[in-house]
């Protein structure tokens, strides 16, 4: 009966996985409750502080601080009393708390060796010129034979000879995920996990610099020797075309399991046609008149659900979008170029090539409006839907169009718009939408119109709350940023 027990209380704290601090709280209750979420906690240890708000706020930036500390002196109490001694005693290096060794190996529990991250956490704390001394330390804990990670990060400049630490073959050798902020560093590191780790499923490229045919060929052979590649993503700060091929093809000889790809350049040759059984895209651009993702149209994914792109021609994407034969559940493209001054075609070709789309993302302007009807009609099962505007748009012509085309399982509705929605206008779309089902409303202003009468708006959410017009409303005053698809709990 214990063993169930257990099993069921694994479950549920498997569930609170993201929430440190509802784990944290629970870590007192008992032994049995202690032991079981413990591994949970130090997993990835590290994505807790990555939750952590970016802000120029003091209060905000001590907070952050303290949980990088009290983690990291964690982490070091797992040293020899040899090791601190020395810190100390040869380069100055104090912890402000001197922690006895904890009786349980707290970092043998930990799968994802994220390097960025330990790096930045000292960094963050100290300001010696000894701090690669700590840093030295510290990868020495998480390297030897009995540690065994599945998640692998490793950073720009990353000059640490990580693959010559005893264990490296053993730690790496079950790798599924690996992300690099390629550099002309650690090409040795690069060959050394192209040997020892063939089961990565993801990988996460950033070319930062790199002008070396040796550094290349070490990514090159890294992606040629795995054999379940299912999730690929590629960036780069710099154009070399030379690189960009080579990466292109090796990524070509894995297209019967490549499922999940991004990339953030225009490719030079035609290699997203070979990729048939592609799921996910997500392609971006910089607002570049001279990039012309030509290979775009020529690409047929016929089984590609989910699409999302940023300042890529809209007339390469409605080709795309008609190639796709009809599986697109879900897009997004949020970004036009600025020299592109409308979306009639692409919006033409979700309507005449999406009827499984359930939810949408676009930027549209005046002129596009009288083409979401038809997209309206045609995309039945659409569920969710997010406008993008610029100044001066028309509400009243899109909400009329929305009352009389919707169809009937569409009530999730996001609008970015350059200034507040008026209260008349909003006001006229609710009385409309009556007898529909209840709509969950975000409106997203990139600034907030002074004259906005904030009482008349919030009065106005209210009387449709209460005839249970609205289910849910949000305003993200003053936020440039937001959650997509928050309404999605699980992509299939």
């Amino acid at each position: 009966m214990s063993n169930i027990n257990e099993d069921i209380l694994f479950l549920l704290f498997k569930e609170l996985e993201d929430d440190g601090n509802a784990l944290s709280s629970c870590l007192l209750v008992n032994k049995n409750w202690f032991n079981i979420i413990i591994p949970i906690l130090w997993k990835n240890p590290w994505k807790y502080l990555k939750k952590e708000i970016d802000s120029y706020s003091p209060s905000i930036n001590i907070v952050k601080k303290n949980k990088n500390r009290i983690l990291l002196e964690v982490i070091v109490s797992h040293l020899s009393d040899e090791s601190r001694n020395r810190l100390k005693n040869q380069y100055n290096v104090v912890f402000a708390t001197s922690y006895q060794k904890p009786l349980i190996n707290y970092i043998s529990f930990c799968k994802h060796a994220d390097f960025n991250t330990i790096i930045n956490m000292i960094n963050l704390i100290f300001s010696s010129n000894n701090k690669h001394i700590i840093i030295n330390k510290i990868i020495n804990l998480f390297i030897n034979e009995n540690m065994k990670f599945t998640h692998l990060y490793i950073p720009n400049q990353f000059d640490y000879k990580i693959h010559l630490i005893p264990g490296f073959e053993y730690c790496f050798s079950g790798l599924e995920f690996f992300q690099c902020d390629f550099y002309n560093s650690y090409q040795d590191v690069l060959e050394e996990l192209a040997r020892v780790s063939k089961s990565i499923k993801t990988l996460n490229i950033r070319l930062c610099y790199s002008n070396n045919n040796t550094s290349m060929s070490a990514i090159i052979k890294l992606i040629e020797s795995q054999k379940e590649l299912n999730n690929v993503c590629y960036s780069s700060f710099q154009r070399n075309v030379l690189f960009h091929k080579s990466i292109e093809e090796s990524l070509v000889k894995h297209v019967n399991t490549i499922q999940y790809m991004k990339f953030d350049d225009e490719p030079c040759t035609k290699f997203l046609s070979y990729f048939v059984n592609l799921i996910s895209l997500e392609i971006n651009s910089s607002d570049d008149e001279n990039t012309y993702w030509k290979h775009l149209e020529d690409s047929s994914l016929p089984h590609l659900k989910f699409l999302k792109a940023k300042y890529i021609p809209s007339k390469c994407l409605a080709k795309l979008i008609e190639n796709t034969k009809g599986a697109l559940s879900e897009i997004s493209i949020d970004s036009l170029r600025y020299n592109e001054y409308g979306n009639e075609e692409l919006v033409q070709s979700i309507a005449q090539n999406c009827p499984n789309l359930k939810y949408l993302t676009l930027m549209l302007k005046n002129n596009d409006i009288i083409k979401l009807e038809e997209l309206l009609i045609n995309c039945q099962y659409l569920n969710g839907l997010i406008i993008i505007t610029d100044k001066n748009f028309d509400w009243n012509k899109l909400f009329e169009i929305l009352v009389e085309s919707s169809p009937i399982d569409l009530f999730k509705f996001k609008f970015c718009s350059y200034y507040n929605i008026q209260v008349k206008h909003l006001d006229l779309f609710f009385d409309k939408w009556r007898n529909r089902p209840p709509m969950l409303l975000h409106t997203i202003p990139m600034f907030s119109c002074h004259l906005l009468n904030l009482k008349e708006y919030s009065a106005l959410i209210e009387k449709y709350k209460a005839e249970g017009t609205v289910k849910k409303y949000d305003d993200y005053l003053y936020k440039r940023t937001y959650e997509e698809f928050e309404w999605i709990k699980k992509r299939i």
